[in-house]
């Protein structure tokens, strides 16, 4: 399996398929960059997770604030702060929701227990939405709207909560896929339109695919063991797209951090797009 380039992540995440521009963007949270096939941005602080506004804009997370970025200029606008009376938290694993809405996990950057936290910005206001995260991940949305599914790490569950009509949370979170039998360490996911579940399994080499009912499918592999977060592409949003990490390697080999692309592996659903104003 070959790279999409010879770009190599600290700690790659955050893969995004804008819709409206045909182009793929994904991160690199310990190198504070975000790249293009086209061009990379460089910040002075970890970014994590982005989520489409319109053509020429992205909402980004960083470790201490929102803010929407001008692809064309580079130009920054500040949304609102993340966390930032502390600097002992980051942004990490983040996904626009189908209403409208952004949700963004932190963690401690030590990965300190319960440190850091999941929450939602929608139409001008952040509110936590769950606390005593060690390290946030798998935010995802099923295709129907009405669910959305998070992980904490070291937990090795995948938590599924409903979610009322303007995307808020409703009700308590439930476990929805256990996988501690297993051994497997949940990191990023996404739902495909069919509503079966992609999660790259850290440290595994691997993207699972699981149904609707959370029994297993397929899994497919990656020649990096690190692997961080899928997401779907391409014109039909057939390809699938997987990130994947130097970090935690004493000795990183040679396709450690680089970013793959499976052609016709499922069929993903459009990411969603963010609302920024009320």
């Amino acid at each position: 399996m070959t790279p999409i380039n010879d770009i190599r992540c600290t700690l790659g995440e955050g893969p995004l398929w804008h819709p409206e521009r045909a182009e793929f963007f994904w991160f690199d949270i310990l190198g504070c960059k975000l790249h293009s096939l086209k061009q990379t941005w460089t910040f002075d602080e970890y970014v994590s997770a982005a989520g489409w506004v319109d053509r020429n804009t992205l909402l980004v997370a960083s470790e201490s604030r929102l803010f929407a970025l001008d692809l064309e200029t580079g130009g920054q606008r500040d949304l609102c702060p993340l966390e930032a009376d502390t600097t002992a938290t980051r942004s990490n694993d983040g996904r626009a929701d189908p209403q409208g809405g952004f949700w963004i996990g932190t963690m401690g950057k030590r990965a300190e227990h319960g440190a850091g936290a999941i929450w939602r910005w929608y139409r001008g206001e952040l509110r936590k939405l769950f606390g005593g995260i060690s390290i946030s991940n798998a935010i995802s949305f099923a295709p129907d709207g009405r669910s959305a599914c998070f992980t904490d790490t070291p937990t090795r569950r995948i938590m599924r909560v409903g979610l009322d009509a303007q995307g808020w949370p409703a009700g308590a979170p439930e476990c929805w896929l256990d996988l501690n039998a297993d051994g497997y360490n949940p990191d990023g996911a996404v739902f495909d339109a069919a509503g079966n579940f992609w999660l790259a399994q850290w440290g595994a080499g691997r993207v699972v695919c699981y149904g609707p009912d959370g029994a297993f499918l397929r899994a497919v592999s990656f020649p990096a063991s690190h692997t961080s977060c899928p997401a779907f592409g391409g014109p039909d949003l057939t390809d699938l797209y997987c990130t994947t990490a130097r970090e935690g390697h004493d000795t990183p080999a040679p396709l450690d951090g680089a970013t793959f692309c499976v052609p016709d592996a499922g069929r993903g659903q459009r990411e969603h797009s963010v609302v920024l104003e009320a």
